[in-house]
């Protein structure tokens, strides 16, 4: 059983002080398969600092051109690990190798940040004024386990087009992730100090990061609870901070939808990566007339997978990470069976002849009423609400009745009452009739699914700062402009 003892500081492997060790259990196997460091501790977090702030003297200064060429080096060796990194991503935490995106799509965002980098306007002018977007400086980055690789890249490839520096803390769950990555910027030739990796808990280590008073700004993803704590630290020495949290996102079918359509893509998309997505459109609103009809859509749909290993590309859908989080959603299964919900498929236990693995039946719930717990708590699991409505006022108020705001999806025949719904959304992201997103556009919630945003554009300017320098007109001055 290998062993991983090191975090990654200032281009070193090092082991922390207190060096303890932690198992890493297959959740498909129940059994440990790996040991890692744990005892990552406030001393350590003050090594990584230490290195990002001294770096930051340097990079913070390197031309636009120098870190275009930084990214397509890390592209290049991720690409050269993409097979083991699917791998990885199955045994530890779950994820089917058929999810071919939770490896592969990185590299897309990547590619985003490295071509928005070479046109973005680092400096305008505006009168006599010049107006400089500089980087922020140390950055702490703090990952989840459901996105253990995508969510960090975009997270530290943003930060580093910036020209920050900035340290990961992985989520406990999926550290070897995290530690796949640091050898991936370490063999893409990234300065010393540039990126950095502290390895442990997040009442440790991310509380430690978040108080820090060198670190200049922290971006996290993970629960709204956890997020709640990272503000309050981060607020003590006025950082900036970025926070993507929890979602109970709504799927509106209005009464001119293709419903079978809406129906079969609902549970596609809430239920990939066994629901442990915090988009998740976790709840479905049909007028009342057609919940019968959607019930058996669903029920086929959600029938059609396929659990398993999720190291063979048959498995659709693989175990939940954790046997704290099959608990979690057994007890909200069994709480939405107690207050009434009609249960078309799933429900508790674990599926037919999957006694090993912490295996979820996927499960849907009609005539589910706006007030009952599962229509309300983030569950993170494959576990779908479907909520009937009388009209498609009474629609937008449940849909908005949530103290998330993540997402929203709207399915209709009517193209411009479709997009007047959706802009009466409260949420940050909504899509049409099940189209794409896109990475260069801004990810993040409104109400307590966050503060902030990632992706595109806007995300690069989450790790910018303001200056205005009055007095100079640059087109007519031999001034320095920034590095290119």
């Amino acid at each position: 059983m290998k062993h991983y003892p090191n975090h990654y500081i200032g281009g070193l492997w090092q082991q922390p002080a207190n060096a303890g060790q932690k198992p890493l259990v297959d959740p498909f196997t129940e059994t440990a398969f790996a040991t890692v460091v744990t005892g990552g501790d406030a001393n350590d977090v003050d090594q990584a600092v230490g290195a990002a702030r001294r770096a930051f003297e340097t990079f913070s200064r390197t031309s636009v051109s120098d870190r275009a060429a930084l990214i397509d080096r890390i592209i290049s060796a991720y690409e050269k690990r993409i097979d083991e990194i699917s791998l990885l991503m199955a045994r530890e935490v779950g994820i089917p190798i058929s999810a071919r995106a939770q490896a592969t799509g990185p590299v897309g965002h990547m590619k985003v940040a490295r071509d928005l980098l070479k046109t973005y306007p680092f400096e305008s002018h505006l009168d006599d004024t010049i107006i400089r977007r500089e980087p922020i400086g140390v950055c702490a980055l703090i990952s989840p386990w459901n996105w253990p690789v995508q969510t960090p890249v975009i997270k530290a490839i943003y930060g580093l087009a910036a020209g920050c520096t900035v340290i990961l803390k992985p989520s406990d769950a999926s550290p070897l992730s995290g530690i796949v990555l640091a050898e991936i910027f370490e063999e893409a030739g990234v300065p010393d100090g540039v990126f950095n990796l502290v390895l442990g808990r997040g009442s440790v280590v991310g509380a430690a990061l978040s108080s820090h008073p060198d670190v200049d700004m922290i971006s996290f993803t993970g629960s709204t609870s956890a997020g709640a704590r990272v503000g309050e630290a981060a607020a003590r020495t006025i950082k900036r901070v970025s926070l993507e949290l929890g979602g109970k996102s709504a799927n509106i079918v209005l009464r001119d939808a293709d419903l079978e359509k809406a129906a079969r893509w609902n549970i596609q998309r809430c239920f990939f990566n066994a629901g442990q997505s915090c988009h998740a459109p976790s709840r479905m609103l049909v007028h009342e007339s057609r919940m019968d009809e959607a019930a058996s859509y669903l029920a086929d749909e959600a029938s059609k997978y396929v659990l398993g290993d999720p190291q063979l590309e048959t498995t659709t859908m693989g175990p939940v990470v954790n046997q704290a989080q099959f608990d979690s959603i057994q007890k909200h299964i069994q709480i939405g069976i107690d207050e009434g919900a009609r249960l078309v498929c799933g429900g508790v236990g674990k599926p037919d002849g999957r006694n090993q693995g912490y295996f979820v039946k996927p499960t849907v719930f009609a005539n589910v009423d706006p007030g009952m717990t599962i229509a309300r708590e983030e569950i993170f699991g494959p576990v779908l609400a479907v909520i009937p409505y009388s009209s498609e006022t009474q629609a937008l108020e449940i849909a908005n009745d949530s103290p998330y705001g993540l997402g929203g999806y709207v399915f209709g025949g009517d193209r411009k009452k479709a997009y007047d719904f959706a802009v009466g959304l409260r949420a940050g992201r909504i899509c049409f009739n099940g189209a794409a997103t896109n990475s260069l556009t801004p990810m993040g919630g409104y109400k307590q699914s966050g503060i902030g945003r990632s992706m595109g554009r806007v995300g690069l300017e989450e790790y910018l700062e303001i200056k205005s320098v009055y007095g100079f007109e640059a087109e007519t001055e031999n001034l320095p402009v920034f590095p290119r």
